[in-house]
């Protein structure tokens, strides 16, 4: 089951390290998903064709997730990509790419100094990344029929719920997205003031 709620980028951001005159712009950005994430990279690679590396992680989805991947793009092996991927996972972020594109300096790092400015860079982008919470939401269709109609509107404006659809037929069935934190507190209430007159289905 995947973290509720959970902080994602707000934006994406963008900070620069120097380290012996190698240069590491490192990119953080929202991607919900391997595509997203995927395509984020390409375009940093396609923006910056001179760089020497274009490393990246990426997390795509709830903190908690198996999404994810991570690349040394010509780096030695583990000295960039897994780095970079444990201090996100370090992090709790979720639905999280990030990206260091290297200029090199002219003087080689050693593969524990690659190993600390891949981390550095990737901490330092996230030290003032901007961030939103991401509600985990399921999705409920409800059957009823009209003579308690009002009583179920006024029920789920209470829980705030999103993207509501409703079709009048022989009853109301209504399709809503409600915060999966709320979702047993309100099939509860919902069961209580239709005395048990309602059908629920559910897709998380």
């Amino acid at each position: 089951m995947s973290i509720a709620n959970y902080q994602v980028p707000a934006k994406t951001w963008q900070v620069e390290l120097e380290v012996k005159r190698s240069k590491f712009l490192t990119f953080a950005a929202n991607t919900e998903s391997r595509e997203s994430a995927e395509g984020f990279i390409k375009e940093l690679r396609e923006q910056h064709p001179q760089a020497n590396h274009v490393c990246w992680a990426y997390i795509a989805g709830a903190p908690d997730t198996t999404v994810r991947s991570m690349s040394d793009d010509g780096e030695p092996s583990g000295t960039a990509g897994m780095p970079m991927l444990k201090v996100l996972e370090y992090s709790g972020l979720g639905d999280i790419a990030v990206a260091v594109v290297r200029y090199f300096g002219g003087t080689k790092l050693g593969t524990g100094g690659l190993q600390r400015a891949y981390s550095d860079a990737v901490s330092l982008v996230l030290t003032d990344l901007p961030t939103t919470t991401k509600v985990h939401r399921s999705v409920l269709k409800l059957t009823y029929d009209y003579g308690v109609d009002g009583h179920v509107s006024r029920l789920l404006e209470r829980y705030g719920v999103q993207d509501v659809v409703a079709e009048y037929d022989h009853q109301v069935i209504v399709t809503l997205a409600i915060a999966t934190a709320d979702l047993s507190q309100c099939k509860s209430e919902l069961m209580n003031i239709t005395a048990g007159k309602i059908l629920i289905n559910e897709t998380v």
